[in-house]
């Protein structure tokens, strides 16, 4: 199953075979700090954990060929998603994309929206790279920086359609439950970076964290649940597809859990 690393987690882990190049190293603008961070023990709080991975030489020249078109540089200033994708489009900020095979997919089945995507991990960011080009995709820019800077610094309150996280690192052990992306202070900023109307789709397949997820996000004044179940999570959006990591899991009886929720 896919699994994303996030605060602290943002990565996920490879949905593609490696095996296909050989390793190469890319140099990315991502953070060295390799601490969880725990904003309720007064760390900053951030939205991955830098772990290890090999860069093979087919996401290299990915890199080198896609990535003056398609890499977003991070810079602490605010920017123009308009001015970025060179069209007035709807924006879905999507954070921890692992080897991007989902995304690829979403953005592919809506080439109307535009899609900006933060990971931190040097192969996703190459795989990612290579599906654009392999695909024709024009309506996906990457960002290989923390995504809490992004939003804090790059991006403004109320302009986004929309937020995807799939699959966070549920960090199982009880006393890492702390280090947790989808907590209340990361849902508040994510909440108001979303225009009304704008939706917040998480999914995990980890249960204690979809009843974590789902106990905070209905905590959040300014979002409402979109799910008519009693249970209070949502079916799956047919946008998102299930990856060969999820239907293996699937096959195993693992369940998966999405939650859907919009800005009031």
């Amino acid at each position: 199953m896919a699994r994303s690393l996030q605060s602290a987690a943002v990565t996920s882990l490879p949905d593609t075979d490696p095996s296909a190049d050989t390793p190469a190293h890319i140099p990315a603008d991502v953070p060295g700090d390799e601490a969880a961070a725990n904003p309720l023990h007064g760390r900053r709080l951030k939205s991955f954990v830098k772990r290890a991975g090999r860069t093979t030489d087919g996401q290299a020249r990915a890199f080198a060929e896609l990535g003056p078109l398609y890499l977003l540089p991070y810079r602490p200033e605010p920017i123009d998603l308009d001015v970025v994708f060179g069209r007035a489009a709807p924006s879905v900020l999507e954070i921890g994309f692992g080897m991007g095979e989902a995304t690829a997919h979403i953005a592919a089945l809506k080439p109307e929206t535009n899609f900006l995507c933060c990971e931190v991990h040097e192969p996703g960011v190459g795989a990612l790279l290579k599906r654009i080009g392999e695909q024709g995709l024009q309506n996906i820019r990457v960002c290989a920086h923390d995504a809490v800077d992004v939003l804090d610094h790059m991006l403004q309150p109320d302009t986004l359609a929309g937020v995807h996280v799939f699959f966070p690192d549920p960090w199982h052990k009880k006393r890492h439950n702390k280090r947790r992306l989808l907590q209340a202070e990361f849902v508040a900023k994510l909440a108001a970076h979303l225009k009304p109307g704008g939706y917040l789709h998480c999914a995990t397949d980890w249960q204690p964290y979809a009843e974590q997820i789902l106990e905070v996000l209905s905590a959040e004044p300014t979002l409402r649940n979109t799910s008519a179940d009693a249970s209070g999570y949502a079916p799956k959006p047919d946008y998102r597809p299930l990856t060969k990591f999820e239907n293996r899991g699937l096959k195993l009886g693992h369940g998966v859990w999405d939650v859907v929720f919009e800005r009031r």
